[in-house]
């Protein structure tokens, strides 16, 4: 492991400049921070080319291993004081592990050729907090892959990867356009399942056992108008206080896990 004891070191420099989007996407890398969120990084096959450890701020007893893995994968190893660490770090409560990765786009080729497939469409996402949920959620749920449609949101931002806790690494997120998405629905028989607050039929009485695409909006605008006209199913979460929608992060999970109820 390689000692790192200035925080004006060119690495720390590189590290920290990839907090900004404008950086992250000018180098197709990005961060990765926490013990957990690393480790399923490596389990799930996503290349790191730098870590960062702070051995004062480890939580556990498993860090030499993971740091183990990560060498052996190739990454180079980089041991920073607390003080480092926590300028490198976008937690308030960092556990010494942070990684620099790079970054991996899918398309929907990348798609895995299952039946019956369970697809969630994310559109126009625009928090990453979100985002990071309901990709955990469609881990969770043992979704085949999360499509975002016309995204808003930086993937790679730290606060996706946060809150995933590391399931960005364990599940496809393809990344395409809207009109792309759709016509690919249509053109693999994909039933695509609008839920919309403005629907009659309850998502506990809809059909969601088949090859479908459960797809949600943003809370402020909801569904564009192609995906409402053109769904072949229009679900609702019944509301019955003042609020007439749910976070769309919690709605998507409350929709998955019916879908999987149904196929189990």
């Amino acid at each position: 492991m390689n000692p790192i004891t200035s925080p004006d070191n060119p690495k720390v420099k590189a590290a920290l400049r990839l907090q900004d989007r404008r950086d992250r996407e000018k180098s197709q890398t990005f961060l990765i921070e926490g013990y957990r969120e690393t480790l399923r990084a490596i389990e799930g096959e996503q290349p790191l080319s730098q870590l960062f450890v702070c051995e004062e701020l480890f939580l556990g007893s498993n860090e030499a291993a993971l740091i183990a893995s990560a060498q052996a994968q190739g990454a180079d190893i980089f041991t920073v004081p607390e003080k480092i660490f926590r300028k490198l770090s976008y937690r308030d409560r960092p556990d010494g592990i942070l990684a620099v990765a790079p970054q991996r786009h899918l398309s929907l080729k990348d798609l895995p050729l299952r039946s019956p497939r369970l697809l969630l469409v994310a559109e126009s996402i625009e928090k990453p907090g979100n985002l990071g949920t309901i990709l955990r959620s469609c881990d969770a749920a043992g979704v085949d892959a999360c499509i975002l449609a016309d995204r808003t949101t930086d993937l790679h931002n730290p606060n996706v990867v946060r809150a995933s806790v590391g399931t960005l690494f364990t599940l496809p997120v393809i990344e395409a356009d809207a009109e792309e998405t759709f016509s690919f629905l249509k053109r693999e028989k994909i039933a695509i399942v609008a839920a919309t607050p403005h629907a009659i039929l309850p998502y506990t009485e809809a059909d969601l056992r088949g090859d479908i695409a459960i797809v949600v909006g943003t809370e402020q605008l909801g569904l564009s108008p192609r995906w409402m006209e053109g769904a072949d199913l229009k679900v609702k979460i019944p509301m019955r206080g003042k609020a007439d929608s749910l976070n769309v992060a919690t709605a998507t999970t409350l929709l998955l896990f019916e879908a999987l109820r149904q196929r189990s």
